[in-house]
């Protein structure tokens, strides 16, 4: 009879370490869990910055071409605007005063997108990852549409954008690349009476 209670004792002491291990298991793998998650939620926050930022920089121009639409062609950027092949050098060298409206915007806007008004221990940290601009006109004989586009370097791979090709080929890896374009119309408010083309507004 004692040897029956001395073995049932042993047993339920074994179970009792068993429960502890498992639990700690069970609590250590909830722990890994949640600072996976934790990290995802990191990287999302993040994409959501960039994207947030692409969006007001990508308004900036646009209102900055309807405020002279007269002269949209002048808008248009032959390479992309801002972060330069280095990833650090801008790839304007921003004019002195008294030069056009237009050139006086397009550098104000690598600026921005350089983060130029946020700095931090030397570094422009204010926008995105690698940022970006471009305004192209795809109707060579009349300006009556501007495209400006936006780009920047994600931190996740996902696919690449097909929306634009700003700046493809200066991102090491194509599915980490994002963008953003809009479209500006501009108006035919009055006809040459001579040619009868539409006389930019």
């Amino acid at each position: 009879m004692l040897r029956r209670n001395l073995a049932r004792v042993r047993w339920q002491r074994g179970a009792t370490m068993i429960e502890v291990l498992v639990t700690f298991l069970i609590v250590t793998l909830g722990l890994l869990g949640a600072a996976g998650m934790q990290s995802r939620l990191q990287v999302a926050e993040l994409e959501s910055y960039q994207r947030a930022q692409a969006i007001v920089l990508l308004q900036d121009m646009v209102d900055r071409v309807n405020a002279n639409r007269r002269n949209v062609a002048s808008y248009v950027t032959a390479d992309p605007v801002g972060t330069g092949a280095d990833n650090v050098t801008p790839t304007l060298t921003c004019p002195p005063a008294g030069t056009t409206t237009a050139e006086k915007d397009l550098c104000e806007w690598q600026d921005s997108l350089i983060g130029a008004g946020e700095t931090s221990g030397g570094s422009n940290v204010g926008a995105m990852i690698g940022a970006r601009g471009c305004v192209t006109l795809p109707v060579t004989t009349m300006p009556r549409e501007a495209v400006v586009a936006v780009v920047w370097q994600g931190v996740t791979p996902t696919l690449a954008p097909a929306s634009t090709a700003c700046a493809s080929a200066l991102f090491a890896q194509a599915n980490t690349r994002r963008a953003m374009i809009t479209r500006i119309k501009i108006g035919c408010l009055q006809n040459d009476p001579t040619t009868g083309s539409c006389i930019t507004p």
